[in-house]
């Protein structure tokens, strides 16, 4: 990760404006929230931008615009090959995120977005789900405009603590991700528990 930041910030300025954008539209687009950094990328533009190395507003920009069309390109994704996501060995999991999606609604967009693990995913499990795209992008844009606004702001405030910054934002987002799938499994493990106790009910034969 220090390679990484060193290598960002000493690229030019308007390249690190190509990857910020690069990076936030492929961290949903194709699925790799995990290698990709694009929560940091966008921190360490706005790092730049204190520096008087990019101009503020051109991170801004990239922040929000790279997010909006990654989350789209993997929401049509998932509606495309909705067929193939549902087969194999993640079968399981993507049943968990559209069982989240059908209860949340559409905000679940939004907040997958503030969270590592369900930021990649949830754009595709939106496509899976059949969420109508008119449901799906205001909230895909409003999570965009926040994340990508407050991301930048993040760096360009932090100075030079951008590295203690930048990992307490990776361990809070991290925290908040496992806290939202624990809740998920409560809730899948109750509603289990509970269709058991129907059918037992049901099969019991009464005296």
């Amino acid at each position: 990760m220090r390679r990484f930041v060193e290598a960002f910030l000493a690229i030019p300025g308007l390249w690190a404006i190509f990857a910020i954008a690069i990076l936030t539209t492929s961290e949903t687009a194709v699925f790799l929230g995990f290698l990709i950094p694009g929560e940091l990328a966008v921190i360490l533009g706005g790092v730049l931008a204190a520096r008087d190395r990019v101009p503020l507003a051109y991170v801004v920009l990239a922040g929000v615009l790279g997010p909006i069309a990654g989350d789209s390109i993997g929401y049509f994704v998932g509606r495309r090959y909705r067929k193939r996501f549902s087969r194999g060995w993640h079968r399981e999991r993507w049943a968990k995120a559209r069982s989240w999606l059908r209860r949340k609604g559409a905000s679940a967009v939004f907040l997958g977005r503030f969270t590592a693990f369900l930021r990649s995913v949830v754009p595709a499990a939106a496509g899976v789900a059949g969420l109508p795209y008119r449901k799906f992008l205001p909230w895909n844009v409003a999570a965009g405009i926040v994340w990508g606004t407050g991301s930048t702001v993040l760096g360009y405030f932090a100075g030079r603590n951008y590295e203690a910054l930048a990992r307490r934002v990776s361990i809070w987002s991290a925290g908040l991700s496992i806290l939202v799938v624990a809740g998920i499994g409560v809730v899948l493990m109750r509603r289990r528990l509970q269709r058991r106790r129907r059918r037992t009910a049901r099969r019991t034969p009464r005296g």
